[in-house]
């Protein structure tokens, strides 16, 4: 385990500083998009998970369907 220096729970960062941090949330909720690569994974995967559960269900369909047009 490393050693940490300074006063916990104290902490500087230059990107929140400069207001760098605060910009790029804008920018990306203006444009719907996530601006880092685990938000777009995320945005990615929610979107695919909804589709997953509607191939699911409309292959389900298509096999009732198709067994009941051979009876």
């Amino acid at each position: 385990m490393t050693k940490r220096r300074g006063i916990p729970g104290l902490s500087f960062s230059w990107r929140r500083a400069t207001g760098l941090s605060a910009a790029k949330a804008r920018v990306s909720r203006t444009i719907g998009v996530p601006l880092t690569r685990s938000g777009r994974q995320r945005k990615l995967g929610r979107a695919v998970g909804c589709s997953v559960v509607l191939a699911l269900f409309l292959t389900a369909g298509a096999a009732v369907a198709a067994w009941a047009a051979t009876r």
